[in-house]
Order: structure tokens, then sequence, then C-alpha cells
């Protein structure tokens, strides 16, 4: 049998490096597919980094797309949007470092409250009047007000809004089940939801605006809309119920930057899991787990180089991926597609959430720092 010499070309000159690009025009497309399906005002939420996109990018694209507000997980992210220039109405509802009036107010921030101690923590700061949206336990029992303590959270509310220390400008819940598609299973939190409202207008708080949809309620059940629905995952091309298919928002991309020419039998990677059973061409990528490639991943998993999909094999490392291209030697300084919207060869994080055994959420959010960023 003929020996293959292994040969290697070192990385030289300068490439494009590791790039997730945002594609505004994605997120237009999705907003669009939003719009369709309902009356109420659009929330766009860009948490986590606009999922990992670029909160101003996917905020900036939303409401240039009829988004009428933006939501955040805390004041902070909040804060960076209003320092961007967005001066569309926030909400942020987690906080995880507790609310600061002060801050909430000076950025006319609206804030979740979900409980009495946090709405009393609130009313005991000295500050401008914060606006505020009621938070209920829709049946997450995740966070927000149980229903057992609601008329508590709700006269306590009215006795700020009587001192002008607060103002209460909605009502919201979260729903537990709308992934399964199935209005029947969201009847629970609508019914809820309803209540909440009418105990808040009934103690003479005015009409709040409600909102309790996120993706995948808006999609798949007018019922949960009510005054507002927001919308997160499915900015970037995500629909949890996996009903519709949406428009891929970002692509990743990594230029070529080792190729070998080996034999078969030649071991690939850390502990030699994956061993060539021809002569064949690998390519080396300078993205890992460290860039958010998911280190367990089904033999299924690959990327597009010039137009063809060839497997990632052998364990994931730090930094790099290596992909079987058989007998195709690339060159180095070539762009592969790790994922991306194009369709075909191109993979997309549906594909990834699937080889990895995940959800899309976690493939995009956990894009690291070191891959660069830039918008289409």
């Amino acid at each position: 049998m003929n020996q293959i010499p292994v040969t290697l070309e070192s990385r030289t000159g300068t490439f494009r490096p590791p790039t997730l690009q945002t594609l505004p025009v994605g997120v237009a497309a999705n907003m669009a597919m939003i719009r369709a399906r309902t009356r109420s005002t659009i929330m766009a939420v860009v948490k986590a980094d606009g999922y990992g996109h670029g909160a101003v990018t996917v905020a900036e694209a939303a409401l240039a797309a009829g988004a009428g507000w933006l939501g955040t997980t805390s004041l902070e992210e909040a804060t960076a949007l209003r320092a961007a220039g967005l001066a569309a109405p926030i909400l942020t509802w987690l906080n995880p470092a507790g609310i600061d009036a002060e801050q909430a107010a000076a950025n006319r921030v609206d804030v979740a409250v979900g409980s009495v101690d946090e709405l009393g923590s609130l009313l005991a700061q000295s500050a401008p009047t914060v606006r505020i949206h009621l938070y209920a336990d829709t049946g997450m029992s995740r966070g927000g007000c149980p229903r057992s303590q609601w008329d508590e959270l709700i006269a306590l509310a009215r006795r700020g809004q009587r001192a002008r220390t607060v103002r209460v400008a909605g009502v919201m819940g979260h729903l537990s089940l709308a992934d399964h598609a199935d209005p029947v299973a969201n009847a629970a939190g609508v019914a809820d939801m309803r209540e909440a409202v009418r105990a808040v207008r009934a103690a003479g708080l005015g009409s709040p605006l409600a909102h309790l949809a996120a993706t995948s309620g808006t999609l798949t059940d007018p019922a949960t809309h009510f005054g507002m629905v927001r919308i997160g995952a499915g900015l970037v091309g995500i629909d949890p119920s996996e009903t519709v298919e949406m428009h891929g928002a970002s692509r990743l991309t990594a230029p070529v930057v080792h190729t070998a020419a080996v034999k078969a039998g030649t071991p690939v990677g850390y502990g030699g899991t994956y061993v060539t059973e021809r002569a064949t061409h690998l390519s080396v990528l300078p993205v890992g787990y460290a860039d958010g490639i998911p280190r367990e991943r089904s033999p299924q998993a690959g990327v597009e180089i010039g137009g063809r999909r060839f497997p990632v094999v052998g364990r994931v490392s730090m930094d790099q991926i290596v992909v079987d291209t058989g007998d195709e030697a690339v060159p180095v300084g070539t762009s592969a597609t790790v994922f991306g919207p194009d369709g075909g060869a191109t993979p997309t994080i549906q594909d990834w959430a699937r080889w990895a055994g995940t959800i899309p959420h976690t493939i995009v959010t956990g894009i690291g720092s070191r891959v660069k960023r830039s918008t289409a």
C-alpha cells in the first residue's frame, strides 16, 4: 500500500478572523412574519446582547421594522441601549443586582416587579417616579408574584402610585408551555393573566399594558397576545415551537489556517477518537469550544467550504476544529461557513443545535468574545 506523507501548510499572511456577521435584513424579515400574525404592539427583546447578535444592531433593525418597545434582562443592558441613542420604551424584568430606582427613572426604563418584597424595596428608595409592570406568576413558578400574594402586591402598588413613587404601566406574565404550540396548554396561563389584569383594573390602577406571549405564543396562539407580545428568539430566526421556518439573522465564518494530506489510519485530535478510513485531506479552522462550537456533537456536524458540506472530525478543541475535505485540498485562507442562513450546504443554527442535542438559543448566545462581530 502506498504511504501518503503528511504535509502541513502553515498559516501565512493575514486572513479575515473568525467572524459572526449579523444580518439586519434577517431581523426585518422575521419582524414582518410576526407583524402578519398579531395586531398587538411588538416588544423586541434584546437581552444577552441581542441573543448573541449585538443588542444595538438587533434593536435598531427591529425598531426600523415596526417594533414599539425594547426588552432587556437588566438595567445595565437597558442603559447601554439608551447610551446608543435608542429612545423607544424599554422594559427590564429580571435585574439580578436589584432595581436602582434612580437609574431607572433617569434612563426612562420601566421595571417589572414580581414580589411584595421587591416592590417594597423599590418604594423605600428616594427617587423620581418609576414606571413599573406588575409581574404575575402565570404558571412558570420561576418568577413573578404568586396568586396568594397578588392582592397584597396590588395594594402596595396602589399606595405607591398615590404617593407618586411608582406608576403602574403594565401587567406581565410568562407561558410555560407555549413551545407545545397548543392553545389548550396555554389556557391556564391566559386565564391567570386575565384575572391579574381584572384585579389591577378593579383596584383603580387604570388599564395598564398587558403582555404574556413570547415568540412561540405569538406564532401559534392569538389568545395569548393581549396588548403586547415579546419577541426575542424570533428576531434572530428561532421559533422555539418549531412550527414556523424563520429567517437566519447571522453567519459565522472562519478561515482555514492549516491543511494536511494524510494517509488512511491517521488519528485526528485529542485522544485519536477519529481515525481516517482512507487517504484524505484535513483542514483546520481556528474556532473551538471557547468560541462557542459545541464540544459534544454528532458525527453529522459539518461546515460549508466552497459550496460543499464537509464533516467536522475528531474532538473539538478549545481553539480549533478539524474538517475532513476528502479528495479536495483546500487552500489556506479559504473561508468556511460554520452556520448561516444560506441553505444548501450551509448548516443552520438549528442544525448545530440538533447535532449538539441542545436548543438553537445556546448556539448563538454561546459564541465567544474572541469571534469578531460585524454587521452586513
